[in-house]
């Protein structure tokens, strides 16, 4: 039903998305380094059920509002590449602090910790872009079964970024201590970080795709 290359399309994508600090690995890592393993594995399950929810959206209808009302889908679009231009001035400016720096924090309840989770992925702009804009891009239309296609691919998304955020959550502990030590990695792993994601708010904006209707 799917090709081989709209998997290893949407996989690639996802992972590059992924690795690219955001909402979601900012809280994840800080909840990490403040209250373990087990409060960022729990916040992580609110991230997969927001990430469900984009999915269900997408492919029961969002890029159809998109793709009737374009000047909708260009004003998400220009907004979250604003958000991200917003984040990557927050990692390179002066007194920009990495999403590594350890941070005091008051201990949360599983059920809030679950509930932020979920919260900071539905208002995660690169959530939202990602399943509006990007993922319709490698549905087959000609292969038939659109809604069946998107839950498919989506479904790589979330397993894509489950399992890198999962990897991120049990060493973020130690990458922490590791740079806490290492100030000049610190700033580097800022900088990188802004550039990234200035980079990619540069091609979000510029970007001349528009959502097929799934």
């Amino acid at each position: 039903m799917i090709s081989v290359g709209a998997v290893v399309g949407v996989a690639l994508v996802a992972l590059g998305m992924v690795l690219t600090p955001g909402p979601n690995m900012m809280y994840l890592v800080s909840r990490s380094i403040t209250q373990g393993r087990r409060a960022g594995i729990t916040s992580l399950g609110g991230v997969a059920v927001g990430f469900l929810v984009y999915l269900a959206l997408a492919a029961t209808g969002l890029s159809v509002i998109f793709a009737a009302v374009p000047a909708l889908y260009t004003t998400v679009k220009l907004a979250g590449a604003a958000y991200l231009a917003y984040l990557a001035w927050q990692a390179v400016r002066p007194g920009g602090t990495s999403v590594f720096a350890p941070v005091e924090l008051e201990p949360d309840s599983n059920r809030r910790l679950f509930t932020m989770g979920l919260m900071t992925n539905l208002l995660n702009p690169k959530a939202a872009i990602m399943y509006a804009s990007l993922i319709p891009q490698f549905v087959d239309v000609r292969a038939g079964h659109l809604v069946a296609q998107a839950f498919l691919l989506g479904g790589v998304q979330i397993v894509v970024s489950l399992l890198v955020n999962a990897g991120i959550v049990c060493a973020a502990g130690s990458i922490a201590a590791f740079l806490e030590r290492r100030p000049t990695w610190l700033r580097m792993q800022r900088y990188v970080t802004g550039t990234l994601l200035g980079l990619i708010a540069v091609k979000l904006a510029t970007d001349k795709a528009r959502p097929v209707v799934v």
